[in-house]
């Protein structure tokens, strides 16, 4: 299997990261690796870890309007009530 040459020294991999699981937090990584046939661990555990981080972001952005949708227990649908 041939290598692809990195174009951008950007995007290069270069920091190490470690994480220490429990033996029951192990057993559910490799029961869910083994189940949906996960064969590279490192870049499901990479690509998860992103996502998760990028999902916060993208929620935690400032909108243009900070006030959200009233509903029904909001105290401005309870004053015109």
């Amino acid at each position: 299997m041939r290598r692809i040459k990195i174009k951008d020294e950007g995007l290069k991999r270069s920091n190490r990261l470690t994480i220490m699981l429990n033996n029951r937090e192990m057993r559910a990584l490799n029961l869910y690796c083994h189940r949906f046939r996960v064969k590279n661990r490192s870049g499901f555990l990479r690509q998860t870890v992103m996502t998760a981080i990028l999902q916060r972001f993208n929620d935690q952005m400032p909108t243009l309007w900070e006030d959200s949708d009233p509903d029904l227990f909001s105290e401005n649908v309870r004053k015109q009530a």
